[in-house]
């Protein structure tokens, strides 16, 4: 393939580009490079799913960094990785084989997550290289290579490592505490994997009794079936129409049960009747209340979102069908007065998207608390792009209330490497902490013998000693939230506890890119950890993308039918019409961008403008020295495109590609084919020789200048037809270094000038029916323009 063959720019050519890259060692990484490390911890897609267009356009975004910095110097650390873990593949296996993780062996379970795995075809690595994208691999054939999995035996065995001397710096707890529960996967989750929506719902005002007086009372609630653990009714302070209930007590009805009636700020004078039931565990608010006032909660829903034995009739039915049923009761008993339809705002979990009950179960915690006002202070030594996605973290951040629970009762997840046993008396319990540096399956495996033992946190001895060695040690069968994994993907990719030396020299990585709605989990846990391992932050940079959205600016989902396959646009329009799009539709860090296929296809015609142009330049022989005067048109536009590329590399720099792709593309269209070429083809020709032979030169070295130039500064956006482009003319772009430009301003006004000239005699030739190459007469070169009179008179047929 050559570029007289090609009549177009095709697909077929972007394949045979893409392969070669793919089976080349082009982007090695060389860790012992004794250049600037410059590291990218991508966000590794979940394999499960074809890559959408979101991550399509995101990772272009990224590789358009990574060829900038290498083109600045840098040795660039690239990696792709694959999220093989947690909820996700477990709820595909599920999906896929008709199963339950709950109906079978945990041993069966996870065999079938790694056939799911092993079916799953490298569709996602596959779309990634024909983007274009330019992940990097080691020289040396290390164990990362060019993909990483997150539950490989090396990745996972890193963040077991990470949890061992936590636990051992005594950062993490084990406590029994009410926690975030998900019925449908059955596991407790953060605060982080939560989502309100605003669900209909009905306000039922129900009747009491006040003990004291047989006082009917009335209180609106939304969870009637929650009246069984009511600790306590309260008002408002300010509230006049209840002062005289403060000390006395409320009988709840159908349970008999008696509660304290006390003012409390809490309580909203203008919600329901103004009396409020607090109950345990009925919401975020309900569980901070019993903490604050020191109530025993008394625990009426089970792990398997059913009522359990504390809630009286209701006991054995899933919390909506009991909340229908004492309606029911309350109605047939005159208990209930009327009912509101109203919409409640409901936590409901981000995974599974079921509503999330408070259930008191024993997990572990990662501290937080005490170091979250220091992370945030250590947070403002990182760049943000754009600045304005700062506040988000910082506003997660002050919302942080608890330390992280950091234990699931799922599967396929990185076990938690710990063993437990009691004495003979069962008073004492102790801990089993292997030695880091294994991959350990405590579900499936004996204790290590040279396990420490800790009781309270402390150390008391190693398994191998007499006293421990005989007891009946169990394995654990929790696992690490997944985000205990991915918050340490930039202590991977830079080899941490494994090459100490590379490690020091590229920590903190360099750039994190990420969307913005997981700023609140993976930017802020990986922030978390990152200082907890090293006491600094973990990255330089971060970089924010907003959404990719269809057509007409709506969110894609699979319901509204307008979700649109990256596979369908490579394979219709190409990668580099793609790319091109994504760099000129917006500023992805600080706008959403509406994908168009109309407008992707449209970038095509760029591509082909781009390579027509190049085999007319490359029609004429580039002067191999310099030793003749460059004209002063062509000065001119030789000064435009030096400041083109200085402001191109200020705006690199702060992974701006969109103010420079636009002003490369209008440069291509508007200046370079529409003007420059028009003016300077008789004199790249000379065929009436009109002109000197240094004049001739000048215009075929501008010409080539203004080429190579425009593909070079476009390379990291488009790489494919840029590289086969400048190779043909025996340049490897893949191998240079960023153009020293000079420092100039070039002249707006007259180019303006020029451009102005050219169109009046376009337009008066085509008013009169003239051809372009038709001579014309009385026309007056204006003043300014004198000094391009040579090239415009001959240009334009002037007499």
């Amino acid at each position: 393939m050559n570029l007289k063959e090609l009549k177009n720019w095709n697909i077929e050519a972007e394949k045979e580009i893409a392969k070669k890259w793919e089976n080349s060692n082009i982007f090695n990484f060389n860790p012992k490079t004794r250049k600037k490390v410059y590291s990218i911890d991508t966000p590794p897609p979940y394999v499960n799913a074809p890559v959408h267009i979101g991550q399509a356009i995101t990772y272009c975004y990224m590789d358009f960094f990574a060829r900038y910095k290498r083109m600045r110097g840098y040795e660039v650390l690239f990696p792709l990785g694959l999220d093989r873990n947690g909820l996700p593949i477990e709820i595909a296996a599920e999906k896929k084989y008709n199963i339950s993780a709950f109906k079978m062996s945990r041993a069966e379970f996870l065999d079938y997550c790694k056939k799911l795995l092993n079916e799953t075809s490298y569709e996602t690595k596959d779309t990634f290289s024909r983007l274009g994208i330019s992940f990097s691999s080691y020289k040396e054939g290390g164990s990362l290579g060019s993909v990483y999995l997150t539950d490989s035996e090396e990745y996972r065995t890193l963040t077991q490592k990470t949890f061992i001397e936590l636990y051992k710096k005594g950062l993490v707890y084990e406590d029994m505490r009410i926690t975030n529960w998900d019925p449908k996967l059955q596991t407790t989750i953060a605060d982080s994997e939560i989502e309100y929506k605003n669900l209909s719902s009905t306000f039922n005002y129900v009747k009491w009794k006040v003990k004291e007086t047989n006082q009917e009372i009335i209180i609106a609630t939304t969870r009637p079936e929650l009246i069984c653990t009511c600790g306590r009714v309260i008002f408002n302070p300010k509230d006049k129409r209840y002062k005289s209930l403060n000390g006395k007590t409320a009988i709840s009805p159908l349970f008999n049960k008696e509660v304290p009636i006390k003012a409390h700020p809490l309580a909203s004078l203008e919600k329901g009747t103004g009396l409020a039931m607090m109950c345990s565990m009925g919401d975020l608010s309900d569980i901070q209340f019993f903490r604050d006032e020191k109530i025993k909660p008394l625990i009426a829903i089970d792990i398997c979102g059913e009522m359990n034995k504390n809630a009286g009739f209701l006991a054995g039915l899933k919390v909506r069908e009991a909340r229908k049923k004492i309606i029911e009761e309350l109605k047939d008993k005159g208990l209930l007065e009327k009912q509101e339809n109203i919409t409640h705002r409901t936590p409901i979990s981000e995974r599974s998207g079921a509503e999330i009950e408070f259930i008191e179960m024993p997990e572990f915690y990662l501290k937080q608390l005490h170091f979250k006002d220091l992370i945030k202070k250590l947070s403002k030594k990182i760049k943000f792009y754009p600045q304005t996605a700062r506040k988000i973290l910082d506003d997660w951040i002050d919302s942080i209330s608890i330390d992280w629970p950091i234990s699931r009762r799922r599967f396929y997840s990185t076990e938690i490497p710990l063993w437990y046993a009691y004495d003979k008396d069962k008073k004492n319990k102790f801990i089993a902490v292997p030695p880091s540096g294994h991959y350990y399956k405590p579900w499936n495996e004996k204790v290590p013998l040279n396990s420490e033992v800790f009781k309270d946190h402390k150390k008391v001895g190693q398994i191998k000693d007499p006293e421990f060695k005989n007891l009946q040690w169990t394995g654990e069968l929790r696992v690490f939230d997944t985000w205990m994994d991915s918050s340490i993907s930039e202590l991977f990719i830079i080899k941490y506890l494994e090459k100490e030396d590379f490690f020091k020299k590229s920590y903190p990585v360099s750039l994190r890119p990420q969307g913005k709605e997981i700023i609140r989990t993976w930017l802020y846990y990986t922030l978390l950890r990152g200082f907890l391992e090293t006491g600094k932050m973990p990255f330089k940079e971060v970089w924010i993308n907003q959404h990719i959205l269809d057509g007409k600016n709506r969110k894609m989902s699979k319901s509204l039918g307008n979700v649109i396959d990256p596979q369908y646009l490579l394979s219709n329009y190409g990668a580099e019409a793609i790319r091109f799009w994504s760099a000129i539709e917006g500023d992805l860090s600080k706008q959403d961008l509406s994908c168009s296929e109309e407008r992707i296809k449209a970038e095509q015609k760029t591509l082909n403008k781009i390579l027509n142009i190049s085999k007319f330049v490359m029609l004429f022989e580039k002067p191999k020295k310099i030793d003749f005067k460059i004209t002063p048109l062509d000065k001119l536009f030789i000064d435009y495109i030096e400041e083109l590329t200085n402001f191109s590399q200020r705006e690199y720099e702060k992974y701006n590609f969109y103010g420079p792709a636009i002003k490369l593309r209008n440069f291509l269209w508007d200046l370079f084919a529409s003007h420059y070429i028009e003016i300077v083809k008789n004199r790249a020709y000379n065929q009436e020789e009109n002109f000197s032979e240094e004049e001739c030169k000048s215009a075929k070295y501008t010409l080539h200048f203004l080429l190579e130039r425009l593909l070079i500064l476009l390379y990291p956006i488009i790489p494919q037809i840029t590289s086969f482009i400048l190779l043909e003319k025996g340049i490897k772009v893949l191998d240079s270094k960023w153009p020293v430009s000079k420092n100039v301003k070039s002249n707006s006004t007259l180019l303006s000038e020029i451009i102005s000239f050219n169109s009046k005699i376009w337009k008066e030739k085509k008013e009169k029916g003239l051809s372009l190459k038709s001579q014309i007469s009385d026309i007056e070169i204006p003043k300014k323009l004198k000094d391009f009179e040579k090239d415009l008179k001959i240009a334009h047929s002037l007499v």
